[in-house]
């Protein structure tokens, strides 16, 4: 059942397919039931939390899956009402190996056309236009409109927009608040930022990194490194065209680190690893792992030319991380990483 179909007024709606799968129910034989959307219903936590406590209570054999895209809004749900009720099951954007396995895609392709499966049939030069269109008017619109500004207080939307933009123009790179607040007009404060940024995130668009430190302080002050979840919003906000992308080798390297950075934010989800970067002065580390006290640091390269990695080098004379992985030519490929469980990465 999806909650689209319901008003969003309608918990009678709820409880009557609720009732439906409670009839189909037997002790031998369980029943399934899924909502979807189930944010868009108002106080729908408090009461799938009262049916669910009447089926305990009566043993009844059910099983229910909720599915939202709003992932701030369901879990301030579940925090406020179904504490000891409910598993978390992240579902993030598809990576390489999905894109590659189900329609044949190669990396650089990937790297452009990002992981969104339902437009793949328009990821090619013939159909660009419509293919930016998709991701456009189909995801990035439907998204701010309806899994934001439609749930949640937001005073400034025309701002949360802006700031999205931002986030993706800037994917890989170090923005401080007050940068930010010299580029967009009517920004407010810092703090109005923050929590747009935040909102972006829950929501899977953009997402602000924190630079990594010994200091939990000084973490939360860091000026944030901007990080697409998904590759294909910064290629459609960007303007350029496949071969354009890959003939601009600034742009095209800030979107292979954004690959990575993409992979890396959504294999994180749902896991005790935390990702950050890194930098002193003029020298940085692109992406921090830590999962206790095991980090990895990691320096990504899309070039040919022979690099040096005194960021790395400074990084490990002052952390000791257990690790130090170089990506690219000269170190573990693109198309290895983006195909290997970053579990392997922490641990020895």
């Amino acid at each position: 059942a999806s909650a689209d179909i319901a008003t969003l007024q309608d918990l009678a709606w709820l409880e009557t397919q609720w009732e439906i799968a409670r009839q189909k129910a037997t002790l031998k034989k369980p029943s399934l039931l899924i909502i979807d959307e189930v944010q868009k219903i108002p106080y729908w936590s408090d009461i799938i939390k009262k049916l669910w406590d009447e089926d305990t209570k009566n043993k009844c054999n059910l099983k229910v899956i909720i599915l939202g895209s709003s992932p701030w809004l369901m879990q301030k749900g579940l925090s406020e009402s179904l504490a000891g009720r409910f598993e978390i099951l992240p579902i993030t954007h598809w990576n390489f190996n999905e894109m590659s396995k189900f329609f044949n895609w190669k990396l650089d392709q990937f790297i452009y056309f990002g992981g969104y499966p339902g437009p793949e049939h328009l990821a090619n030069t013939k159909n660009l236009p419509r293919w930016l269109n998709y991701i456009n008017d189909s995801l990035i619109e439907t998204t701010i409109s309806r899994d934001i500004l439609l749930m949640t207080q937001v005073n400034k939307p025309i701002l949360l927009r802006r700031l999205f933009q931002l986030g993706c123009n800037y994917s890989g790179q170090i923005l401080s608040y007050q940068k930010m607040l010299g580029q967009l007009q009517d920004a407010g404060n810092t703090t109005t930022l923050a929590h747009y940024l935040e909102l972006l995130s829950g929501a899977g668009l953009i997402r602000g990194l924190n630079k990594y430190a010994n200091q939990k302080a000084r973490l939360r002050s860091s000026s944030p490194k901007f990080q697409v979840y998904n590759t294909a919003l910064m290629s459609a906000l960007s303007g350029k065209s496949f071969k354009e992308a890959k003939e601009d080798k600034v742009f095209w390297g800030r979107l292979v680190e954004s690959a990575i950075g993409a992979y890396l934010l959504n294999e994180i989800r749902g896991t005790q690893i935390e990702l950050y970067y890194w930098r002193e002065q003029d020298q940085e580390v692109d992406f921090v792992l830590k999962k206790g006290k095991f980090i990895t640091a990691i320096e990504v390269k899309s070039s040919h030319k022979k690099v040096k990695l005194s960021g790395l080098e400074i990084f490990a004379k002052k952390y000791n991380p257990n690790r130090l992985l170089l990506i690219g030519d000269h170190g573990v490929s693109i198309e290895t990483f983006l195909k290997t469980p970053i579990e392997k990465w922490l641990t020895e």
